[in-house]
């Protein structure tokens, strides 16, 4: 019984011995897998995603001229057709809030009653002033005409009487000229004041005009036939109901675009832009109907990069033509775009996971138990180009084997090219150091050097 035992046990450990060995089998043969060094035509694509855009569009804008002279700087939208909608020219498209204008209108029209009181208390007050001077002249008039008389019946007095009186007429006739003068001056000065008043009121009778003018045009209308847009901020998000509208930074609500020639509108990362350049060709998909293909070219590279939102590095606006047309194209739709910034003939290359790199030297590993150093040359994002060290046909492994280091290196007669190519990769990236001013001071010669006049 305890020898039956003692064979089944030995036959369970020899079991899982098995088992663990040919485990062990399958995983070094599973991780040694292999990959055949291709030969051929070699692109280096920059593969990023873009949005259609239509290069030519109708711009539908409020009123800004408008709601500049009513001091109007930014208005919300309170209505606007779904974008999409098609429309035809004159047909409502948005409805701006109007309740900062409404309260505008109210204000301006209890200026305009205030003006029209003042008016009529300014006209009150003159004639009453002109009234009493008018009594006044009369008055004097009639003083006037006294001392005439007096003067007359004082002839047969002595000459000091006459002289009196002769005095008090000239006072009183100067007095008559003065009050005819005044009278005058406070005719003109009241027609001044109540045309000044009546000029106030013209103008803000015109700005009523102005205000009711802009309330009218709160209604947006299509300028012309065609597909609503809306415009984009630059954040990426749409104007829509409730956005607002800055009458001097951009007034346009949305746009009217012409559906026969797009753009897509992409950025490119910091890392890749340099490689980008005008005129180079795009192949473009519609992520909408993938089974469509669009040839384009490269139009524009922003030299200035920027910070959007959810992206770590600067960003480079890239303008992209697309050369042909489809009725199935429509603003805003996604496009992934291949940019083919350059093309090689007949290279060899490999897959980017085949190259491992050690102590700066880059190499594969190979099916007959060696570590081939490689010299590299472009790549693109899955694949790289041998300049050297490999030949069309051969099998490199595509990870790394668990006996890796145990192969033997051939290849080192590319050491040195591979270091120059460090060197010369370092060489273009290295950040040119400031001369030291201070050592030029020290190394000048002791005639030379500047003469410090304060020392002591």
């Amino acid at each position: 019984m305890k020898k039956r035992y003692i064979v089944f046990l030995a036959v369970i450990i020899i079991t899982i011995v098995v088992i663990i060995v040919l485990s062990n089998s399958k995983t070094s043969e599973a991780t040694e897998i292999d990959t055949q060094v291709k030969h051929g035509k070699f692109d280096i694509i920059v593969s990023v995603t873009g949005e259609l855009q239509a290069k030519n569009s109708v711009k539908i804008e409020a009123p800004y001229q408008i709601l500049r002279e009513i001091r109007m700087w930014e208005i919300s939208i309170a209505e606007i057709v779904p974008e999409g909608t098609v429309v035809d020219s004159g047909d409502f498209v948005a409805r701006l809030d109007g309740s900062n204008v409404e309260n505008e209108l109210k204000e301006i029209e209890t200026e305009i009653d205030n003006s029209l009181g003042d008016i009529e208390k300014a006209k009150i007050d003159s004639s009453l002033e002109l009234r009493a001077q008018r009594d006044n002249i009369i008055n004097l008039k009639f003083s006037v005409q006294e001392a005439e008389i007096t003067l007359e019946q004082s002839k047969y007095e002595s000459p000091s009487v006459i002289r009196k009186a002769q005095i008090d007429l000239d006072k009183v006739q100067r007095e008559y000229q003065q009050a005819l003068g005044n009278y005058k001056l406070k005719v003109q000065q009241a027609e001044v004041n109540i045309k000044q008043k009546y000029n106030d009121l013209n103008k803000k009778l015109r700005q009523k005009e102005n205000i009711l003018q802009g309330l009218r045009g709160l209604v947006i209308k299509a300028p012309a036939a065609g597909m609503v847009i809306y415009r984009k901020e630059r954040d990426g998000s749409k104007v829509t109901t409730g956005s607002m509208i800055r009458i001097f930074r951009d007034p346009v609500v949305a746009t009217l675009p012409d559906l026969s020639s797009f753009n897509s509108i992409t950025y490119v990362n910091e890392i890749d832009i340099s490689k980008v350049k005008p005129g180079q060709p795009v192949e473009v998909g519609v992520d909408a109907f993938p089974d469509k293909k669009f040839t384009g070219r490269v139009f524009s590279v922003a030299n200035v990069g920027e910070q959007l939102p959810n992206a770590d590095a600067k960003l480079f606006e890239v303008i992209i033509n697309v050369n042909e047309t489809d009725p199935v194209l429509r603003p805003s739709m996604t496009t992934s775009n291949l940019i083919y910034t350059n093309s090689f003939n007949d290279v060899v290359f490999i897959p980017l996971e085949t190259v491992h790199t050690e102590d700066s030297l880059t190499f594969v590993y190979k099916k007959n138990k060696t570590k081939q150093l490689v010299l590299l040359g472009e790549a693109n994002e899955n694949e790289v180009i041998v300049k050297e060290g490999l030949q069309k046909g051969e099998k490199v492994l595509l990870s790394t084997p668990e006996d890796g280091r145990d192969y033997k290196t051939t290849g080192t007669e590319l050491i040195p090219k591979i270091k120059a190519q460090i060197r010369e990769k370092e060489k273009k990236t290295e950040v040119p150091k400031k001369p030291d001013r201070r050592r030029e001071r020290r190394d000048l010669p002791q005639e030379r050097r500047p003469v410090d006049l304060n020392s002591n």
